[in-house]
């Protein structure tokens, strides 16, 4: 007797072709892919408010701090207990450490330095990053497994060779000494590649080609629109490392042409540093990032909003 081994595996009649079948009596329920209420708005509960308000709160501490010591005395923060409000010398001490500190210059050199290493870190970075995640050319995965084996080099083993090649230039006490060797970021690089191959899909550029753009046509129509949140998270992040680096521009640079950074060591010479002195120099050298994120920080955060939706 011969056994018909396909017939279980036919459709019922009067069935589409493509339907599913249905589950055979007495077999368990398959699970759902989403629970319930998947993809709603959740609400916050008051712990949640109350654990955001004490995470708020000692984020900001360190700030305040700051404002309180630059307005007392440096015998009154010796003091204990120290001081937890805000004193009567906090101008005159900003105005003395804006004095003494050559803040003035500074600030204007520690403003080029941050902006033009953070355009170039953002610019270089999407065009390597497109190139890796989206175009195809000989050894791109070997390239890339370079890039990526940059990031592994301590960056102190590079300091002597750096610095002899600077004096030979004669760049040393210049900016272009402190900008031009950090205009390529291999985290940035890396970090838009991710990004670029997760946002923008293969169907964007072929359809782009179809119209008969070229790829830098490609790259100021299609990629440029789409790694916006990237890019902008990348000049925060970038401009803020670049503005509080001190080690490099302190190697090549000296007090008359300094960064803000820089000009801080000015504060804390002398046997016995006044420390007011110095926290009204911090306090000033932070003023121009807490009016940057300010000015941007909702584009700033809309831009990381996007892209996880995104992601």
């Amino acid at each position: 007797m011969t056994t018909d081994t396909t017939a279980a595996a036919r459709p019922p009649r009067g069935s589409s072709p493509g339907a599913a079948a249905a589950p055979p009596a007495g077999a368990p329920a398959r699970r759902r892919r989403l629970a319930p209420g998947a993809g709603r708005q959740m609400d916050a509960g008051p712990v949640a408010y109350v654990l955001l308000g004490i995470t708020a709160l000692l984020s900001l501490f360190p700030l305040y701090w700051t404002v309180v010591a630059a307005s007392q005395d440096t015998g009154r923060l010796a003091d204990t207990p120290p001081p937890f409000l805000p004193g009567p010398n906090l101008w005159s001490n900003l105005s003395a450490a804006w004095e003494q500190a050559n803040m003035a210059t500074a600030m204007f050199n520690s403003f080029v330095v941050a902006a033009v290493i953070s355009l170039a870190t953002v610019l270089f970075g999407t065009l390597a990053g497109f190139a890796f995640a989206k175009l195809t050319f000989r050894l791109r995965n070997v390239l890339l497994m370079v890039v990526i084996g940059t990031m592994m080099i301590p960056p102190q083993l590079s300091v002597v060779p750096l610095y002899m090649l600077i004096n030979q230039l004669d760049w040393t006490n210049q900016l272009q000494a402190v900008i031009l060797p950090t205009l390529v970021s291999a985290v940035g690089v890396f970090f838009m590649r991710q990004y670029i191959a997760e946002a923008l899909p293969f169907e964007l550029i072929e359809a782009a080609r179809v119209d008969g753009a070229h790829s830098l046509r490609i790259f100021w129509s299609v990629v440029l629109p789409i790694a916006r949140p990237a890019m902008a998270v990348l000049f925060m992040i970038t401009f803020v490392q670049a503005w509080n680096e001190f080690f490099w521009p302190f190697l090549v640079l000296d007090q008359n042409n300094p960064t803000v950074q820089v000009s801080l060591t000015q504060l804390s010479q002398g046997y016995v540093p006044d420390q007011s002195l110095i926290m009204a120099g911090a306090l000033l050298g932070t003023l121009p990032l807490l009016l940057l994120f300010v000015v941007f920080g909702r584009q700033i955060v809309s831009g990381i909003m996007q892209g996880a939706v995104k992601g």
